[in-house]
């Protein structure tokens, strides 16, 4: 069953939250961990656990259930990407923090209530504040579902929101991804109904283009996922899939390639082919290491 730690980041340590998210790693000092367990909780932690982290939150020296009804000023959703390891590069600037996971920033939201959160999550980061940022486990993932559950309202670019809470890990990360791609397609799209394609031109209803990574989400930083020179309109006719599977590519002129990998049928062929030597839209220098890191990585 995975599991999910709940550690709670004061307002002093802002600092270090921003470098821990840009970096997908948080820590702890060892004596932190030295306490109550709270090493054998980190080390517990699996690929694919949550990790939420809650920030600048009220006043923790009140009674256990006192932040029920509490707002946290930024809540975190992420994934351990790599479960416990020690590290002594230097990550953050006023300690080494040696006692390390790796994370995959999911969500992040501002003046997050208790109520979307629940109370047992609300209470462990309670407890997580009094234990200087010590994570606190709970198994399963219910409030982590229940949060998804609570963001529901706003639309997503396909699909139903809402979680099945029985073996609901997989469905609650595609719903925060696809909760990342409506923002994106917000900012790249705004309220525009038709837009057009940045590989084929085509004009089409907004329902048929994606806010597409050129860089990969997966290979990106958190700040890459976010970053518009890394998203492109992508029709999903053809275009987005194409890219996708690396069957087309953009050269650094700024055209449009065919890949020379292996393809499976003459009509692959045809339709990769029809964008071949097209000029990519918005092309330049703020683009192109993504569409570097894409022609490396997936077409060649």
């Amino acid at each position: 069953m995975p599991k999910t730690a709940y550690v709670y980041v004061p307002s002093p340590s802002r600092e270090n939250l921003e470098i821990g998210l840009d970096q997908g790693l948080w820590g702890w000092r060892n004596g932190t961990l030295d306490r109550a367990h709270a090493r054998h909780a980190v080390q517990s932690l699996g690929k694919g656990d949550f990790l939420v982290l809650g920030h600048r939150g009220p006043n923790s020296r009140v009674a256990p259930g006192g932040w029920a009804d509490a707002t946290l000023q930024r809540l975190i959703v992420s994934q351990v990407s790599r479960p416990y390891f020690t590290g002594t590069v230097p990550v953050w600037p006023d300690d080494d923090y040696p006692e390390r996971i790796g994370i995959d920033v999911l969500e992040e939201e501002l003046g997050v209530h208790g109520t979307a959160l629940g109370a047992d999550a609300m209470e462990a980061l309670r407890l997580s504040a009094n234990k200087q940022g010590a994570a606190v486990l709970q198994s399963g993932i219910s409030a982590v579902a229940h949060l998804v559950d609570a963001f529901a309202s706003t639309p997503t670019p396909r699909g139903d929101a809402s979680v099945d809470h029985e073996g609901a890990d997989s469905a609650v990360v595609q719903v925060l991804v696809r909760r990342e791609q409506s923002k994106l397609r917000k900012a790249l799209l705004g309220g525009a109904t038709e837009a057009a394609c940045a590989l084929c031109s085509r004009v089409l209803p907004t329902r048929f283009i994606r806010a597409a990574h050129i860089k990969r989400r997966s290979a990106a930083s958190r700040q890459e996922r976010l970053m518009m020179a890394n998203i492109m309109p992508a029709c999903l006719i053809g275009c987005d899939e194409l890219f996708e599977h690396g069957y087309v590519y953009v050269a650094d002129d700024g055209t449009i390639a065919v890949s020379p990998k292996n393809v499976t049928t003459s009509d692959l062929i045809a339709t990769a082919k029809a964008l071949e030597g097209r000029a990519v839209a918005d092309y330049g220098p703020h683009r192109a290491p993504f569409y570097a890191w894409h022609r490396t990585h997936i077409a060649c």
